[in-house]
């Protein structure tokens, strides 16, 4: 019982064929592409304000050098976004509760915002890890506190979205188990469950739009320390 509780976490394959390329291929279908007609249509119109509203809220703390990475950011807001919320209806799979995924987002976009202080500002970025007026007895060991602390922010961005999912996926499965298992024995407990599973499915949608959104923060509030 306990491993199939797990087994949604495994990536499905058909004949052999792992098939996570086309649920990481099946958000892009779900967005019209634009066009340039004057009279565009419902969809797109939801698209465009979408777009428009999390490019600015990402933006805001950022100077005009960091708006180049527009593109990217609602980009990976717009992916992790349609994929979690996918992710949450039946017989589907997520390929964000993986944490090899998520690493290979976090990494490579973390290595690019600390080149990019490097390459701009190296004197700024470097001095992050040693504060002004440090005691000269403290340098050494905050100098290796504060490199840990910068080189395990990848690890923490692809942590937490893979944790958060998959506790939230669990709990969803748990509960739901419970509530079938209930029904011919007390439908009155059976029924509480229900409520339960279905205000933690609420719940779950809301996690799922939050921890997309607070991973590109976050990876925009690094780039904002090296720009």
């Amino acid at each position: 019982m306990n491993l199939s509780f797990f087994d949604q976490f495994m990536t499905p394959h058909l004949l052999g064929i792992p098939l996570i390329l086309i649920a990481l291929l099946f958000p892009a279908l779900l967005f019209p592409t634009p066009s340039n007609r004057w009279i565009p249509n419902r969809i797109s119109s939801l698209q465009s304000w979408f777009f428009n509203l999390i490019t600015k809220q990402l933006m805001i703390p950022l100077n005009k050098t960091g708006h180049k990475w527009a593109i990217i950011l609602t980009s990976l807001m717009a992916f992790l976004l349609t994929i979690n919320l996918l992710g949450l209806l039946p017989y589907t799979f997520t390929p964000t509760t993986q944490l090899s995924m998520n690493m290979a987002l976090a990494f490579p976009l973390w290595f690019a915002t600390l080149l990019t202080g490097l390459r701009n500002q190296p004197s700024i970025s470097l001095g992050h890890l040693l504060p002004e007026g440090t005691p000269t007895l403290l340098i050494p060991a905050l100098i290796m506190i504060e490199t840990t602390s910068l080189l395990i922010r990848p690890l923490a961005l692809g942590v937490r979205l893979t944790a958060n999912l998959t506790a939230g996926h669990l709990l969803i499965q748990l509960i739901s188990t419970a509530t079938m298992s209930l029904l011919t024995i007390i439908p009155t407990v059976s029924a509480l469950t229900l409520l339960i599973l279905f205000l933690l499915t609420i719940l779950e949608v809301a996690v799922a739009m939050i921890q997309a959104y607070v991973f590109v923060l976050l990876l925009s509030l690094y780039l904002q320390e090296n720009i």
